[in-house]
């Protein structure tokens, strides 16, 4: 009789054991699922705000690589005394190439259409002062070469530099 007690007794404090583990596990699962659920939310918070941190620093880069390539910046930049109109052409042409290898990835935070006008302004620009140079005689100095752009640059009606960061600037509003 008493290994039947001894059975019983344990086999009822193994139930009441398990009822006590089950009645704890639904009470605290929700605040468990809440809890993890506030974690893993934070964490995708961080991803969104880390890339947000990123397409914002694109776009800033866009815009300071469409300011240094604009020609009233980028000519009086590189104007150097007694400097030939080769010379200042190779050094203007080159300084854009390497400004747009500079900023190539940020192709990957900007819209595809921006992305595009902004490629497109730098082969006018490298195509404006390659033309400009066709129509200069070979020994003229640095200086025609900036007038003669420059002087190209007020006939347009309408700054294709202002234009381009204009619509980096639209991008940036679409991010908020």
């Amino acid at each position: 009789m008493d290994l039947t007690k001894f059975l019983l007794n344990t086999a009822t404090l193994a139930l009441g054991g398990t009822i006590i583990v089950i009645i704890a596990y639904y009470m605290v699962r929700n605040d468990l699922m809440s809890y993890l659920n506030a974690k893993k939310g934070i964490a995708v918070a961080d991803d969104k705000s880390g890339l947000l941190a990123l397409r914002l620093q694109a776009h800033e880069r866009m815009i300071i690589f469409v300011d240094r390539i604009n020609p009233s910046n980028l000519l009086l930049r590189l104007h150097q005394q007694g400097i030939e109109v080769g010379a200042l052409q190779l050094m203007a042409v080159n300084e854009i190439k390497n400004e747009f290898q500079h900023n190539i990835t940020q192709q990957l935070y900007l819209d595809a259409a921006t992305w595009k006008v902004i490629r497109k302004l730098k082969d006018d620009t490298i195509a404006m002062i390659n033309n400009a140079v066709k129509n200069l005689p070979a020994d003229a100095s640095g200086i025609e070469l900036s007038k003669k752009v420059l002087n190209h640059m007020s006939d347009i009606e309408e700054n294709p530099y202002e234009l381009t960061i204009g619509l980096v600037k639209q991008d940036i509003h679409k991010l908020f």
